[in-house]
């Protein structure tokens, strides 16, 4: 592990983190929903919108505190970010 492992962030960055985390739980349960309810017109467009959130969101956190997913999900800055740790889902 890096020398920021033991680092606590900034209050931010854990409520961009808790956001984050019901964003995605709102995008599974709405998954699930259309799974079995394909033609809700009204549930497809606010599993939409909550992608454009989330997506936006997520972009957000990369920007301040680095990336989120590994394998081309999320670009990193310079020096490599990914030595970096604690990672998102460590906290």
């Amino acid at each position: 592990m890096s020398e920021n492992a033991n680092q606590p962030f900034d209050s931010q960055y854990y409520e961009l983190l808790e956001k984050l985390q019901a964003l995605d739980f709102v995008l599974v349960e709405l998954n699930l929903y259309l799974d079995t309810h394909p033609d809700d017109l009204a549930a497809i467009q606010q599993f939409n919108q909550v992608t454009r959130e989330r997506t936006q969101l997520a972009n957000h956190f990369q920007q301040l505190y680095g990336p989120l997913q590994n394998f081309g999900r999320a670009y990193s800055k310079f020096p490599w970010e990914w030595s970096q740790s604690p990672w998102p889902w460590q906290v």
